[in-house]
């Protein structure tokens, strides 16, 4: 189990919203090739955290 300090609990949260932020606005094809870069640096910052889960995860979904 991981323990979530509130720094760390900030910092994912941070990533979470600069995601969202990376998206806002776009559309149609616009958005989904946004999309694909955004998430990939989300799951990079979240791993350098310590905080992602992984996509096999029976927890996540």
């Amino acid at each position: 189990m991981t323990t979530v300090t509130p720094n760390l609990e900030q910092e994912t949260r941070r990533a979470w919203v600069e995601y969202a932020d990376r998206l806002r606005g776009l559309d149609g094809e616009e958005y989904d090739q946004a999309e694909n870069d955004a998430w990939e640096q989300l799951q990079t910052t979240l791993q350098a955290l310590g905080t992602a889960a992984p996509l096999d995860d029976p927890s996540v979904g």
